[in-house]
C-alpha cells in the first residue's frame, strides 16, 4: 500500500524558478534571504494591481480557477459600496491527501506568499489578514514569518494578522468553510452559497485566495507583465506548481512553465513509461487515459481539451500492475467519509456511489453499472457545497477513462489485477477524523440560560452568538469530536443540551432522495 505523502516533499524545477527561487540555497527563506533572492516590493494601487492580474491571466490556483483581477475588483467595489474595510485571507488549507504544493510554499517561501497578500491588503485598504493552515509545519512557518515582519493581532496594529488552524479534511479547505472557521465556527461549509467578495469574514467583503495565487501575484509584481509572459504559454503565462505522486519513484512538488508536456514531468518523478491513466487535478479532478496523458501539456486549456483538469495541481499516475477501478473505489470511499453531512447529495449520495462502484467490482453486472451512473448523475449539481460535484466528476471520469477495465468487470470476471493502493490516502486510523458519527447536537431553548460552557468544551461545533447564547453547527458530529460533545452535554448546568441520532441513509437511494437538498 502507498504511504501518505510527507508534509514537505522533494522540490524540482523545470526551467528557471519563479516561486521556488532560492530553494537550492536554503531550506526556508527567512525575510533577509527572501529579500536577497527576490528583492523589495513596492505598493501598487488597486486598479493597477487588478490590471496586472489581468495582464498575466492570473487565476486562482486552488482548483476553481477564477480570474484574480475580477475577484479583486469585486471586493473593492463591495467595500466601497458598503463602507466597510475588507479582509484578506490566505487559504493554505490542504486537506487533500494528494496535495502539498501550498504546504511547500508556506513552509519554504512564506514571505513570497505574504508579499502577494500584503500587496492586495494595501491596495484594498484592508486592516485584517488571516492565514488558514492545516498542519503543524505550516502554522509554525507562518508564525515565524509574522514575527520576522513584526505582524501581530494587536488592536493597535495598522494591520492585524493572525493564523487560523483548520482540520485536515477535504471540505475544510473550501472557501466558505475557511471563512466559517475564521469566524469561530466549525470548519465546514455553511450549507448555503454566498460570495465572499460580498460577505465573508465577519460579514465584510473578503478577498480569499490560496497560497500559490498570492505568491504568483508577488512574482508578477516584481517581473511585470512582459517579463512574466516570457515564460510559459502566451494565453496562460508563467509557471504552475504541481504535486506529483501515485505510481512514481519519487513523490515531489514540481514548478514548471505552462506548456511543458505532462509526460516530461511524469518522467521526472519516475512514473511508469506507459501508465494506465493519470489523475489530474486531485480527487476532485479527472482522469486522462494513457493516450491523452502522452499528448497533454501543463495548462488548463490543454488538460481540459483532453478531459482532464489542472484543479488543485495534483498529478497522480497509476501503473499497469494495479486495478484502476479498485484504486478509484478506495478514493470514492474516502470522499464519502469526508462529507459535511449537511445535504442529501453528500450525506446519502456519495456513500451510495461508493457502494455502487463496489457492486460493479463485485460482479453486479450491467444493472450495477447503470445504478452507479444514475446515482452519480443525481449527485451532480444538487449539493450545498462543491464536494458532491467534485466527487461526482471523479467518479464519472473514472467510468469514462477505463472502459476496458469496466467491461472486464461488468461482463467478465474482473480485470485480474490486484488493487495495490498507489493513490495516497491518510494513514490507517484517519477515519475518525473524517467520518460523521450520525448524531447531532440540539439545544432545548426552553431550558438554556446562556452559561456558555458548551462553547468552551467543543468550539468546533458550538460558538456563542452576540447575545451570549450558543449557536450550534447544523451538521453531524464528527467521530473525533464525539467525546467532547458528550462531555458538553453532561456539563450543561441547565440540562439544555442533548445529542440525538441524525436521520439515517435510506436503504435504496433514489434520484428524488438525493435532491432533497440541505438537511
Amino acid at each position: 500500500m502507498n504511504s501518505p505523502l510527507p508534509d514537505v516533499p522533494e522540490v524540482r524545477v523545470v526551467g528557471l524558478p519563479h516561486l521556488t527561487a532560492g530553494f537550492d540555497l536554503v531550506e526556508r527563506l527567512t525575510l533577509p534571504m527572501h529579500l536577497k533572492v527576490h528583492g523589495a516590493l513596492e505598493p501598487i494601487n488597486g486598479e493597477r494591481l487588478a490590471q496586472l492580474a489581468d495582464d498575466v491571466a492570473l487565476t486562482g490556483r486552488g482548483g476553481a480557477g477564477f480570474p484574480f483581477g475580477r475577484k479583486l475588483r469585486a471586493v473593492a467595489s463591495a467595500a466601497i459600496r458598503r463602507g466597510i474595510r475588507p479582509v484578506v485571507v490566505i487559504n493554505a488549507s490542504e486537506g487533500e491527501p494528494a496535495c502539498r504544493k501550498d504546504t511547500v510554499l508556506v513552509c519554504r517561501a512564506p514571505h513570497l506568499v505574504l508579499d502577494g497578500a500584503l500587496l492586495a491588503a494595501e491596495a484594498l485598504g484592508a486592516r485584517t489578514l488571516v492565514v488558514a493552515v492545516t498542519r503543524d509545519a505550516t502554522e509554525a512557518s507562518v508564525r515565524a514569518a509574522f514575527f520576522e515582519r513584526g505582524l501581530t493581532d494587536k488592536r493597535s496594529a495598522p494591520l492585524r494578522a493572525r493564523v487560523v488552524r483548520t482540520p485536515e479534511r477535504m471540505v475544510s479547505g473550501e472557501a466558505s468553510a475557511v471563512i466559517r472557521a475564521v469566524d469561530g465556527g466549525p470548519a465546514l461549509p455553511p450549507g448555503r452559497r454566498e460570495r465572499a467578495a460580498e460577505s465573508g469574514v465577519g460579514g465584510a467583503p473578503t478577498l480569499l485566495s490560496n497560497a500559490e495565487t498570492f505568491a504568483q501575484l508577488a512574482v508578477a509584481a516584481r517581473l511585470g507583465p512582459q517579463q512574466f509572459g516570457n515564460t510559459g504559454e502566451p494565453t496562460e503565462p508563467g509557471t504552475v506548481l504541481l504535486t506529483v505522486s501515485g505510481a512514481v519513484a519519487r513523490p515531489m512538488v514540481v514548478e514548471a512553465p505552462t506548456g511543458v508536456p505532462l509526460r516530461y514531468v511524469l518522467q521526472l518523478a519516475g512514473a511508469p513509461s506507459l501508465p494506465q491513466g493519470v489523475l489530474t487535478g486531485g480527487y476532485h479532478g479527472a482522469w486522462l487515459n494513457s493516450v491523452a496523458a502522452h499528448d497533454a501539456a501543463l495548462s488548463r486549456a490543454s488538460l481540459s481539451a483532453l478531459g482532464g483538469a489542472l484543479g488543485a495541481g495534483a498529478i497522480l499516475p497509476i501503473g499497469p500492475g494495479t486495478c484502476a477501478l479498485g484504486e478509484a473505489l478506495r478514493v470514492a470511499k474516502w470522499l464519502a467519509a469526508e462529507t459535511a453531512g449537511q445535504c442529501g447529495p453528500c450525506r446519502l449520495g456519495l456513500p451510495a456511489a461508493a457502494a455502487g462502484l463496489a457492486d460493479v467490482l463485485g460482479g453486479g453486472g450491467p444493472a450495477a453499472l447503470e445504478a452507479l451512473r444514475e446515482v452519480t448523475r443525481a449527485v451532480k449539481g444538487r449539493g450545498a457545497c462543491k464536494h458532491p460535484d467534485g466527487s461526482a466528476r471523479f467518479l464519472a471520469s473514472t467510468l469514462a477513462a477505463f472502459t476496458d477495465d469496466l467491461a472486464a468487470h461488468v461482463l467478465g470476471g474482473g480485470c485480474g489485477r490486484p488493487t495495490v493502493g498507489v493513490l495516497p490516502l491518510p494513514a490507517p486510523g484517519y477515519q475518525d477524523e473524517g467520518v460523521p458519527s450520525g448524531e447531532k447536537m440540539l439545544v432545548d431553548w426552553t431550558l438554556c440560560e446562556g452559561h456558555g460552557l458548551c462553547a468552551d468544551i467543543v468550539p468546533e461545533l458550538i460558538r456563542l452568538g452576540p447575545d451570549g447564547y450558543p449557536l450550534v453547527a447544523d451538521a453531524t458530529v464528527p467521530m473525533h469530536l464525539r467525546g467532547r460533545a458528550q462531555r458538553a452535554v453532561r456539563r450543561c448546568p441547565a440540562l439544555a443540551l442533548r445529542i440525538e441520532q441524525a436521520p439515517t441513509a435510506l436503504p435504496q437511494v433514489t434520484r428524488k432522495a438525493l435532491g432533497t437538498g440541505r438537511s
